[in-house]
């Protein structure tokens, strides 16, 4: 019997990719960082909506029925196996207090939904322990493997809410490739020896949300 190896699963279960490889499964993607009454972190809220040759592939894996969508119990299969598999993967959420970082706990679930060929997951994460914004936040939403791609098209596509946030300063770093490749060359072959998963390298060039508070 032949057996077929979701790309889901092969998705969830990355292998190691070399510095500078290219991307294989493409996001767009929405962020919000949402704060409680006392100026801690109450949720991160994501909206991911996958490239249309990964979607068909999962549609193609989960679709049992063979109607070409998802019935209802299909994506909550598919919802999940994301919510398993990426727990190792801290689901591409990368968070930094003034510095240190912030763990956070696995979502309570992990919707899907299949939308005009795209696979659209929607989840929220919150800090294993209260962390309140204070100093400076970082928010990067990325695979440090690079063998995903998640991109924010507008900075409006990462964005805060909670009157706690008022008085705090939002800012959309986008760092380019290019520039950070010419101004940390010696340093990236250095970076490919001691971490040849390319996770420094994925560091520097993430788009991130920094919040000053």
């Amino acid at each position: 019997m032949k057996t077929k190896i979701s790309l889901l699963v092969a998705m969830l279960s990355l292998l190691p990719a070399p510095v500078l490889a290219h991307p294989h499964i493409f996001i767009d993607a929405k962020f919000e960082v949402v704060s409680a009454p006392d100026g801690s972190i109450s949720e991160l809220r994501n909206v991911w909506n996958f490239d249309e040759v990964f979607s068909s592939s999962v549609l193609l894996d989960y679709d049992k029925g063979g109607n070409q969508t998802l019935t209802a119990s299909e994506l909550k299969a598919v919802g999940k196996t994301v919510r398993d598999s990426l727990a190792q993967y801290a689901y591409y959420t990368n968070v930094t207090s003034n510095g240190k970082p912030v763990p956070m706990a696995k979502p309570e679930a992990i919707e899907a939904s299949y939308k005009d060929g795209s696979l659209i997951l929607t989840f929220s994460l919150k800090p294993e322990e209260k962390t309140f914004l204070k100093g400076t936040t970082i928010f990067g939403i990325y695979d440090k493997t690079l063998y995903t791609a998640v991109d924010f098209a507008t900075d409006n596509d990462m964005v805060v809410s909670g009157s706690a946030l008022g008085r705090c300063k939002r800012k959309v770093v986008r760092p380019n490739p290019k520039e950070v490749m010419a101004e940390n060359q010696a340093a990236l072959t250095s970076m490919f020896f001691s971490d040849p998963k390319g996770t420094d390298y994925s560091l520097l060039v993430a788009t991130r949300l920094e919040v000053d508070c």
